[in-house]
């Protein structure tokens, strides 16, 4: 749950309305991780009593942001709009330097948006140097990075209900 402490200070928790809307942007490559990151993000916002979750497909990590902002400028408007996003991707070093301009550009990208839209956009994309990286990211000894992830959205999301309730009450001195 989230609140305001005596400071005013606000702390996120996992409040969740009726109606929450969360929208998985996932891509084609790595797709035997990319599902496991997936079902655990799922499992946790259903969990939590999401019921509207929406899910993309796109081809890689690259492609991530835009289908991100595609959507939003889609249900912005619409009563059941996000009230957050999450990116989840796996991207494995290779030999070249490929690599490092994909978790450049895709990491950029989710930035970007989280400057630029009113609803956060949850960072789930491995950038690991092995598959075996990766298999220990999916409910191995790192923990399962698509629950982490889905329990960022929610927290986000909760954050923005207690920033709307206590607005009125917060005291902005300049």
């Amino acid at each position: 749950m989230a609140s305001i402490g005596r400071n005013n200070d606000i702390t996120a928790g996992t409040e969740i309305k009726d109606g929450a809307c969360v929208v998985i942007v996932k891509t084609e490559w790595n797709s035997n991780i990319v599902n496991e990151l997936e079902e655990g993000a799922i499992h946790k916002l259903e969990s939590a009593g999401v019921r509207n979750i929406i899910s993309l497909t796109v081809p890689g990590a690259v492609e991530i942001p835009f289908a991100v902002r595609q959507c939003w400028e889609k249900l912005k408007y619409k009563d059941n709009k996000p009230g957050a996003f999450i990116a989840l991707g796996t991207v494995i070093q290779g030999d070249t330097p490929h690599f490092d301009y994909v978790c450049q550009m895709v990491s950029n990208g989710i930035l970007q948006l989280n400057l630029t839209l009113p609803v956060p956009v949850i960072f789930g994309i491995l950038t690991v140097n092995t598959l075996e990286q990766a298999l220990e990211r999916i409910g191995g000894k790192n923990g399962h990075k698509g629950e982490e992830a889905a329990d960022a959205a929610l927290k986000m999301i909760s954050l923005g209900y207690t920033i709307d309730e206590h607005t009125k009450q917060l005291n902005f001195q300049s």
